[in-house]
């Protein structure tokens, strides 16, 4: 079993470090809003890391991605699953695979992903 993990590790690809600024990264626009998308699968498959600023974002899910949102400034608040949380800067939100959410106010917010981002991912929800 050893040789095939090894194996497996030699096969996938490694990492390499990486700096970037925001200001660097154009925005896109995301059911969340618009976003730099900083550290993506082209550069680990592993994380992702998005700066976002979120307005009015729809409701969605992902199956496979966890995501975990800090607040950097602003105010609103995120549903998740049907309620509704009070967001301001320093706050944390974890959020698992399958849960329905979205963001409402007028904040940035830092977005951690695990795997990294994968739009086949993201899913409009009713």
């Amino acid at each position: 079993m050893g040789g095939k993990r090894r194996l497996e590790a030699e096969l996938s690809p490694v990492p390499r470090p990486l700096v970037r600024h925001a200001n660097d990264v154009a925005p896109v626009d995301c059911p969340c809003g618009e976003s730099r998308r900083i550290i993506t699968r082209d550069q680990s498959p592993h994380v992702g890391l998005h700066v976002t600023h979120i307005v009015a974002g729809d409701l969605h899910f992902h199956e496979r991605t966890e995501e975990i949102y800090y607040i950097l400034s602003g105010h609103g608040v995120i549903e998740l699953d049907g309620v509704e949380h009070e967001l301001t800067p320093g706050t944390t939100v974890y959020i698992p695979p399958g849960v329905k959410h979205r963001g409402r106010g007028d904040f940035e917010t830092v977005v951690v992903t695990c795997p990294a981002f994968d739009a086949e991912d993201e899913f409009v929800a009713d």
